[in-house]
């Protein structure tokens, strides 16, 4: 049996893997990305680690898909730029096939994560999902009646810098009151640290041993699930947060389905029951009509490389030599 190799390219790690055709996993590890991320070291750390993983496995690689930071043109196969890597301009599917000596695709990260979503996880049963990734940032990709869309050159789907508070908290990238400023996980943490300063005598403050810096996600969750007053407020802001958010995704693309990853996504249904609620409140028709569900993503660090490698895989049968 042939398979393909997924790989999700990080910063700090790249996470790959071997992927059947109905995108279970038969092997995966993960190595340290290449001290500044050198393009050519990264490029030599990926194909060692695959072809390593295949040896081991005894198995023959058809195709190799990558999931990257960064603006990625997926029909081109470069990183047109990247942050988080600092590469500018590089044919990175086209160096890694011929290193490989099989066909390579490349996506943004997030996008392969939607698309492995919707072939194999939560979004498996529809034809049109949004994965909204909460985590430093927002991250979001949406496929839409089984196409993954990207955008002109690659550059659209970013979700989380849609504005939901004019002239509100400034975000990341420059503007002000974007979904990512109020949404992201990194926004709660804020928003838990804040609502803990005004409140000493909180039970955030032992949900986090008594130290503002060991605040995470789930913090203001686990206190508000245990009763605190404090806590449940800062859920309740975060989740109209969320909501206004998914209210606007939901009336721009009216998929049937949108997917909510990151570590806050385990949370499960304390989570995505009262943003559903809250969500139905705000779309266009409140939900009666063409509703759109909201679930908690199921393939968790996963969803990356079995995106990629589902993208390598419908490339490679479509005949794209890219």
């Amino acid at each position: 049996m042939d398979f393909c190799a997924g790989i999700d390219l990080g910063g700090t790690f790249i996470k790959y893997g071997l992927v059947a055709e109905d995108g279970g996993i038969i092997g995966k590890g993960k190595v340290p990305t290449p001290p500044g991320c050198g393009y050519a070291e990264t490029l030599n750390a990926i194909a060692s680690a695959v072809r390593g993983i295949a040896e081991k496995s005894g198995v023959r690689i058809r195709c190799a898909g990558v999931g990257s930071p960064g603006v990625i043109d997926g029909a081109l196969g470069y990183v047109v730029t990247s942050g988080t890597l600092g590469w500018e301009n590089k044919p990175f599917a086209r160096d890694l096939s011929a290193l490989l000596g099989v066909p390579a695709t490349l996506a943004n990260d997030a996008n392969a994560a939607a698309f492995g979503e919707y072939i194999c996880g939560a979004g498996s049963a529809y034809k049109s999902v949004v994965l909204v990734t909460l985590g430093t940032g927002v991250g979001s990709g949406i496929v839409l009646n089984g196409e993954l869309f990207e955008g002109c050159e690659g550059a659209g789907a970013e979700l989380g810098h849609e504005v939901i508070r004019f002239g509100g908290e400034k975000c990341s990238c420059g503007r002000r009151g974007c979904f990512e400023a109020y949404a992201s996980a990194t926004a709660l943490i804020r928003q838990t640290k804040k609502a803990m300063a005004k409140d000493g005598e909180s039970s955030l403050w032992q949900s986090c041993g008594g130290n503002p810096d060991n605040v995470d996600g789930k913090t203001a969750f686990d206190a508000a699930l245990a009763g605190d007053k404090t806590a449940k407020r800062v859920v309740n802001n975060y989740l109209r947060y969320l909501a206004e958010g998914f209210a606007n995704i939901a009336n721009a693309f009216r998929p049937e389905a949108i997917l909510v990853g990151g570590g806050i996504s385990a949370q499960g249904e304390s989570l995505t029951v009262p943003l559903q609620k809250k969500v139905n409140r705000l779309m266009l028709g409140r939900g009666r009509y063409a509703p759109v569900k909201i679930l908690a993503a199921m393939l968790g660090n996963d969803a990356g490389l079995v995106g990629a490698a589902m993208l390598a895989k419908e490339k490679k049968d479509e005949g794209s030599n890219i």
